[in-house]
C-alpha cells in the first residue's frame, strides 16, 4: 500500500517522506513548486529522493480537486496520506492573504475530499495526518500552550487559516468517519530548512557580516524544534489513527479527529538563540534592533503531554546540537 504526501519538495515534506522510505513504504509525492521562495532549495530537496526505491513525484497542485481525484484513481493503492503541503510564513500572510485562501484553505478541503473518495473503497484511508501550526494560538500568555487552550484568536492570517483547517478537519472526520490528525508544529529548523526562517536568515547574514533584524529588542522566546524529532512525530501519528468514541473529553460525537502539540517543550530566549548560532558560525553578529512586527507572538511553549501519552513523542534535539547541524549544511550546500 502507498502513502500520499502533500508538499513533498518542502522542508518537512522532504524528510517525512525520506523516514517513510527508508523503512520500505511506498511515497507518492505531491508539489507544484511554487516561488514562495526559492524553487532550486526545492528541486535540490527532490533530488535526494529521486531514484528512491518506493517513491514517485507527481507535479500538481493539491487545491486543485479533478487532479487530486484523478491522482487517487490512477494510485488505488493509497491507503493514507500526509498533508504537509500549505502556503506559509506568517508575514508574508498579511502581506498576500489570496495565496493563504488557496493554499490552506482550498487545499486542505481538496484534500480533505481525496479522503473521502478514498473511503468509498476497500480499504478506505486509514489514516489522514495534516499540518496545523503553535500559530492557532495567536497572543496567548498561558504558558505552556496547552490544547485545553482557546484557540479562536489568531493574530496572524496565516494562524487563522490553520486553526479553520483543524475544524473543517473535524467536520469531515465526524461526517465521513475518516480517521484525522492535525500537528501543531513548534518553530521546525535543520538541514534544508526554509530560506524565509530565522536560523536560515541569520546564519547567512551573520556568516556574510551583514545585520540581522531582531525584533522586539530580543525579548522573544521560541520552542525550536529540530526536524528529526519532528518527523518522529509526524510518523508515530500517522501510524497511530484516531478511533471513534474512546473517552476523550473533545471528542465530541466519537468523532475521529485528534490534535497534538509538537514542540521541543522548552522556550528558549531569543538572544540565546542567536549566541548559539553566533558559536556555529564562528562570527558575532550584528544586530538591528526592531519593534514588534505585526502578526508575531512574544513567545512559544508547547505542552506536549498528549502527544507524548498517545504518539510516545519525546523530543531530544537542543539547539546547542541542532543549530550547529544546521549550519555545517548550510555550509555545504552554499560552498561558504
Amino acid at each position: 500500500m502507498s502513502i500520499l504526501l502533500t508538499g513533498v519538495a518542502g522542508f518537512i515534506g522532504m524528510h517525512t517522506a525520506r523516514r517513510l522510505l527508508d523503512r520500505g513504504e511506498q511515497v507518492i509525492g505531491v508539489d507544484v513548486i511554487n516561488a514562495y521562495y526559492d524553487p532550486a532549495l526545492k528541486h535540490a530537496r527532490l533530488a535526494t529522493l529521486e531514484g528512491a526505491d518506493g517513491f514517485t513525484f507527481e507535479k500538481l497542485d493539491f487545491s486543485d480537486r479533478d487532479a487530486m481525484l484523478d491522482l487517487v484513481q490512477r494510485h488505488p493503492d493509497i491507503d493514507r496520506v500526509v498533508h504537509l503541503g500549505a502556503q506559509a510564513g506568517v508575514r508574508y500572510s498579511i502581506e498576500q492573504p489570496v495565496d493563504y485562501l488557496t493554499s490552506n484553505l482550498t487545499g486542505q478541503l481538496v484534500i480533505m475530499e481525496t479522503c473521502r473518495a478514498m473511503m468509498g473503497r476497500s480499504g478506505g484511508c486509514r489514516s489522514f495526518v495534516y499540518a496545523s501550526s503553535s500559530s492557532v494560538y495567536g497572543a496567548n500568555r498561558q504558558m505552556p500552550f496547552s490544547l485545553q487552550q482557546r484557540t479562536d484568536h489568531p493574530v496572524s492570517f496565516y494562524g487563522a487559516t490553520k486553526k479553520a483547517g483543524e475544524v473543517m478537519a473535524h467536520s469531515y472526520a465526524h461526517l465521513y468517519r475518516i480517521p484525522s490528525t492535525g500537528l501543531r508544529f513548534f518553530t521546525v529548523y535543520g538541514p534544508w530548512g526554509r530560506p524565509d526562517m530565522s536560523p536560515y536568515i541569520f546564519t547567512s547574514r551573520i556568516i556574510n557580516g551583514e545585520a540581522i533584524q531582531v525584533f522586539n529588542n530580543g525579548e522573544m522566546s521560541r520552542d525550536f524544534t529540530y526536524i528529526d524529532d519532528i518527523v518522529t512525530g509526524v510518523v508515530a501519528a500517522l501510524d497511530t489513527p484516531p478511533v471513534e468514541d474512546n473517552g476523550y473529553e473533545d471528542n465530541e460525537a466519537g468523532a475521529p479527529h485528534r490534535l497534538y502539540n509538537l514542540g521541543n517543550n522548552r522556550s528558549v530566549p531569543l538572544m540565546d538563540y542567536i549566541r548559539v548560532i553566533e558559536q556555529a558560525c564562528g562570527r558575532q553578529a550584528v544586530i538591528d534592533f526592531r519593534p514588534l512586527q505585526p502578526g508575531d507572538v512574544l513567545e512559544t511553549y508547547a505542552d506536549i503531554d498528549a502527544s507524548t501519552r498517545d504518539l510516545g513523542y519525546a523530543p531530544t534535539t537542543t539547539i546547542e546540537i541542532g543549530i550547529p547541524r544546521f549550519v555545517a549544511w548550510y555550509r555545504g550546500y552554499h560552498g561558504v
